[in-house]
């Protein structure tokens, strides 16, 4: 049974990573609709989404060569440090600094204070308003090559707000850069290129521990590997979808499924359904 749903799971990280409703506050809320009926925790979470950071690479995996080319080239002079791409090299880095750190210094408050079911719903509303905020007001005049070391800072200070489930990674560096006057695709595709060191950085240090403490996880290594293949496979054809319908749709339907969600959430707590912990 436990290999189903970690399937499921996988599954459920594939179809909410890339999409800006939060895929931790899914896994967080299905666990608790699942046969065994837990939180599958920090530890599944980060490790699946080394699957779904294996899509963002092999959907941008000619663009992400030519940023690290470039970055390198620029390094020597052989193309201007303000070459657009070695920029975003540099702005990549800026960017994972602050989710970095924060994630490090704060993991014990990640793991246990920051999955209460309370704060997912609350979060799941005010970060899909703020979505709809910028969605709406933000000036969508500008694009990748437009990018500037202050604004890869202030992004990267948004990705770092996702250590908190229900925010969504996607979603929070999104709204940032709807916000900072970029277009939906611009600003969709900068948070997924953004997401790719801190994602791995994490899911390489959850494995290790998983490693070193095989008891402590939810999900045998096994069952989370299995996960991990489905979310990858999700993930990539998520990738593709959301990439082709920011070109014409707005964020309007995740704004609402956001709202309606954390609104759910509050009334199956109130009601003594789900419990926060």
């Amino acid at each position: 049974m436990h290999l189903l749903e970690a399937i499921f799971l996988g599954i459920i990280q594939g179809l909410t990573e890339f999409l800006p409703i939060s895929s931790s506050a899914h896994l967080r809320i299905v666990g608790e609709f699942l046969p065994s009926a837990q939180d599958p925790g920090a530890t599944f979470t980060a490790i699946t989404q080394i699957g779904t950071e294996l899509a963002v690479l092999i959907y941008f995996w000619k663009k992400i060569v030519h940023i690290i080319v470039q970055w390198f080239r620029s390094l020597t002079g052989a193309v201007p440090r303000n070459d657009p791409d070695a920029r975003m090299g540099w702005i990549v880095i800026i960017g994972t600094v602050p989710i970095g750190v924060l994630g490090f210094l704060f993991q014990d408050v990640i793991r246990d204070t920051f999955r209460n079911l309370w704060l997912v719903a609350i979060v799941l509303i005010v970060f899909g308003i703020l979505l709809g905020v910028a969605d709406a007001l933000g000036s969508r005049t500008r694009t990748e090559a437009d990018l500037t070391y202050p604004h890869g800072l202030a992004l990267g200070l948004a990705q770092s707000l996702a250590l908190i489930p229900g925010v969504s990674r996607s979603g929070a560096t999104t709204t940032m850069g709807l916000a900072l006057g970029y277009t939906r695709p611009a600003a969709a595709e900068v948070a997924f290129l953004l997401a790719v060191p801190a994602v791995f950085g994490s899911g390489v240090y959850e494995l290790i521990q998983a490693i070193e403490e095989p008891g402590a996880a939810v999900f045998s290594l096994t069952e989370t590997a299995v996960a991990t293949v489905f979310a990858f496979g999700v993930g990539l054809a998520v990738i593709a979808f959301l990439m082709r319908y920011l070109k014409r749709g707005s964020f309007l339907p995740f704004v609402l499924y956001r709202i309606a969600l954390g609104g759910l959430l509050i009334v199956l707590l109130s009601l003594g359904v789900l419990q926060p912990y």
